[in-house]
């Protein structure tokens, strides 16, 4: 049990942005685009777990400073470190094999994020708001890969900045959630020790930063709804409507990390009702107008057209 535990599998929500391009490329009819994106979604999760792997083994001091993250496996002392990086190193080769095996470009996509994540856990999260962009940039990586692995697949600048955008906003709320966590713990101290960004980050700062992300996010996302090339590929504009979903989900997202009820993004996602059906019913709402926009907006003009007119007024 305790080897599952260490590949995160709670974590492997996030590879959900390698199914974006498979959605947005109106590909979900298309069988073998649909096996494609699975198996990369499946590569990606092999991988994040090595990310995962090679992180909990490298911080293994730092996370039995933190009251959540000490019951990991390593660091909780039920995994042998050597043990660890063989199974660490038998995940890799799984990981990049099958990457390899399904698509060239999508194996350099891999790759690429294995070298960030590995720049990232060995010195670049201790460098403040880079350690976030950061993060964002993985997101990016993993819609580019479920981009990629899709033959004549393209995806709209918009998506990708309102990927990154969004997922500034995730990170940023990731590390208010850590400073609620370990402020509940009485220990400034051990903030600074677990995460050496912490000493810069404060409360106030990361409330600005979010603030300013979230609108960022929200307005890519306006962009991205009504771009030229999003109306000629969907037939449609409708899913601009789709936006008081979008804008409930990240507010509701921001007020359970101000009040610290939650643990982080995937705390959100997995456990809170509200936030879980307003992703659901953006989920049912985008398919429609994806893949049914153009039906809609002639069923609407035609509607329209055989509307009657307003009644002439006699004597005018």
């Amino acid at each position: 049990m305790s080897y599952i535990l260490l590949l995160r599998p709670g974590q492997w929500t996030k590879n959900l942005f390698v199914l974006a391009g498979l959605v947005f490329a109106q590909r979900l009819t298309d069988v073998q685009s649909v096996i494609s994106a699975l198996l990369a979604f499946s590569c990606f999760c092999v991988l994040s777990s090595t990310v995962y792997v090679f992180n909990d083994i490298h911080d293994r001091n730092e996370d039995r400073l933190h009251p959540v993250k000490r019951n990991r496996p390593i660091a909780a002392g039920k995994i042998p470190v050597p043990s660890a990086m063989i199974y660490n190193l038998v995940l890799l080769v799984v990981g990049l094999g099958g990457a390899f095996l399904l698509d060239r470009a999508f194996f350099l996509v891999a790759v690429a994020y294995l070298l960030l994540q590995t720049a990232y856990t060995l010195l670049l999260k201790h460098v403040v708001i880079l350690d976030v962009i950061l993060i964002g940039l993985g997101f990016v990586l993993r819609a580019v890969a479920g981009v990629v692995v899709l033959a004549g697949a393209e995806l709209s600048p918009w998506l990708l900045l309102c990927t990154f955008t969004l997922c500034l906003f995730l990170g940023f709320g990731k590390r208010r959630c850590e400073l609620n966590i370990l402020s509940d713990d009485n220990s400034s101290r051990a903030a600074v020790k677990h995460r050496k960004t912490l000493a810069e980050y404060t409360p106030d700062l990361l409330n600005h930063m979010t603030t300013l992300t979230a609108g960022i996010a929200i307005v890519s996302f306006v962009l991205y709804a009504v771009d030229e090339r999003t109306l000629r590929e969907f037939g449609t504009n409708y899913l601009l409507y789709t936006l008081p979903l979008v804008v409930y989900a990240i507010f509701r997202f921001a007020l359970l990390v101000e009040h610290g009820r939650v643990s982080g993004p995937t705390d959100v996602l997995l456990r809170d009702r509200p936030f879980q059906a307003a992703m659901v019913l953006w989920g049912i709402a985008a398919l429609i107008v994806v893949y049914q926009g153009r039906t809609i907006q002639s069923w609407l003009a035609d509607f329209l057209q055989s509307a009657p007119g307003p009644a002439s007024v006699p004597g005018v």
